[in-house]
């Protein structure tokens, strides 16, 4: 019996190493151009125009300088009176049109891109104040807009009552993309309205554009 529990364990030491090195040469006898080639594949999900990591850089260098950039109701008006600054609404052109702080410039988010920024903001050195929904409380007070036709004569057909700031969900605040998004584009001179305010008793004055 010993001698047998001696020749299974030696047998099963030998083919483990046998069979190993067997695998191993098996490795090592591909052609060195097919090795290279397979270290070489592309990779079918690979998109040089999607960075994720650098987002998630850039959104942390964007976040610690923000910190000192987050204004009071009335430093935000303030610095908005500042010549050269430029107040600029990142919602919808249509929520936008609904109802807006005064003076304000319309690039709604999903259009920033390269050539609207050249376009709307020419000068990276400007001083940008932003806003957004999460700014206003209850959504804004519902306001009347006047509903068109699609047509070319745009004839009122009717009105309806609309939220111009509906809220949205803290972590994915308009603030936090605009601010995000203009950092990793090269301006730096920016600053964001910080408190949640009631439009009714804000001292912003707010004017609409309804089309």
């Amino acid at each position: 019996m010993k001698y047998l529990v001696l020749a299974l364990v030696f047998g099963g030491g030998y083919w483990a190493a046998n069979v190993g090195a067997s695998t191993a040469n098996s490795a090592d006898s591909q052609p060195p151009a097919a090795q290279k080639a397979a270290a070489q594949a592309p990779d079918p999900l690979a998109n040089p125009n999607i960075d994720f990591n650098g987002y998630l850089k850039i959104a942390q260098e964007a976040a610690q300088h923000r910190e000192k950039r987050r204004l009071t109701e009335a430093e935000f008006l303030k610095v908005s009176q500042e010549k050269g600054v430029i107040l600029l609404d990142a919602r919808s052109k249509e929520k936008y049109d609904i109802l807006h702080i005064k003076g304000a410039i319309n690039l709604s988010f999903p259009d920033i891109d390269i050539e609207s920024l050249k376009k709307t903001l020419p000068n990276k050195d400007a001083k940008i104040l932003i806003y957004c929904n999460n700014n206003f409380v209850n959504g804004g007070p519902p306001t009347t807009v006047r509903v068109t036709r699609d047509n070319p004569t745009g004839k009122a057909v009717g009105t309806k009552a609309v939220l111009a700031f509906p809220s949205k969900a803290p972590t994915a605040s308009l603030n936090i993309s605009t601010y995000i998004a203009l950092y990793g584009y090269g301006y730096k001179n920016v600053y964001e309205l910080g408190p949640q305010l009631d439009p009714k008793s804000s001292v912003f004055a707010f004017e609409s554009d309804p089309k």
